[in-house]
């Protein structure tokens, strides 16, 4: 079995803290995972109601620059923000600057509200997943030919040129829990990423995975199956209540994979069982660092040391 890696979601709601203050605590952060964690992950929005909140490409292009060794991704880039044909374009720029530490994730867009502030057209679910469609092959084709034209139901290319082409190709992660973005997963991904609620949940969404891979002629085994998990980690049920209490109110992800970092580990192998062999840390109580300490310094090497064991 293949070893686990974990990736940090970094928090983008700046209000939390001054902003240089912000940005000392985010590379304490990346202090605490680099030479552990492999990646940094960003969220892809604009607005959540009046929250501060942090552009992601932007914020991403600095801290690749800030800590060079990990790698850069999005958790996930909303395609109805940017034009496919621009998007191949920064993407294969980030990974030339970046010398490879770039991870393209794609999802189809579900916030109507920050759409409508910023007069982005919203279309129907359908007309969305056919819009990803769309920008999945005009960046693949970007990516691996010159004097791309390309016709799709929504965007089109004529004569495209993307150089320097991005080496090596970053791999393509796509969040997908409905049917039609679980075939599109399965047809042009090589990673898919879900968030995980309960192991029920996951183990469903598995099934319908690989029902898709099979519909499309492929082998699921081929497709790394990625999670964003929500958790609070600490060694005193004391500290878990203090983290946990620093949730409300800002808008984090509520925490399901709650405990000391053997009960987390003991929670996580189910997931392990199942094929997720990548998980991105939401980690509670920012900026207060003990859960990313612990998901650091504990649950990895533990949760490695039990998948040896397999």
């Amino acid at each position: 079995m293949s070893r686990i890696q974990f990736g940090w979601m970094v928090p983008m709601e700046s209000q939390i803290l001054l902003r240089h203050d912000f940005m000392d605590t985010v590379q304490q952060g990346l202090d605490i995972i680099v030479g552990n964690f492999d990646t940094v992950w960003l969220p892809d929005h604009l607005q959540f109601g009046e929250r501060p909140f942090l552009e992601s490409w932007t914020t991403l292009t600095y801290l690749a620059a800030f800590q060079p060794t990990l790698r850069y991704g999005h958790l996930v880039l909303c395609q109805l923000f940017r034009n496919p044909a621009l998007l191949a374009k920064m993407a294969a720029t980030l990974q030339y600057m970046s010398q490879g530490h770039f991870i393209l994730g794609m999802g189809s867009g579900w916030n109507e509200d920050e759409c409508k502030a910023y007069n982005i057209p919203f279309p129907s679910p359908g007309q969305r997943v056919d819009e990803l469609e769309d920008t999945l092959r005009i960046i693949k084709a970007l990516w691996r030919e010159d004097n791309v034209t390309m016709e799709g139901h929504y965007h089109r290319v004529s004569h495209a040129f993307c150089q320097p082409k991005p080496d090596p190709l970053p791999p393509i992660m796509v969040a997908a829990m409905q049917p039609r973005m679980m075939r599109l997963t399965a047809s042009y991904a090589d990673w898919w990423n879900i968030g995980v609620q309960d192991l029920t949940q996951a183990r469903e969404m598995v099934e319908a995975l690989e029902q898709a891979c099979y519909a499309v002629g492929r082998n699921p085994a081929t497709l790394r199956r990625t999670a964003i998990i929500s958790c609070c980690c600490a060694l005193t049920e004391q500290k878990l209540k203090a983290l946990m209490a620093k949730q409300t109110g800002h808008g984090s992800l509520r925490p399901v994979f709650i405990g000391t970092p053997e009960r987390v580990v003991e929670q996580l192998l189910p997931l392990v069982e199942l094929g997720f062999d990548y998980f991105i840390i939401s980690a509670a109580g920012f900026p207060d660092f003990t859960t990313l300490e612990m998901m650091t310094y504990e649950v990895l090497p533990a949760l490695n040391a039990r998948v040896d064991l397999y």
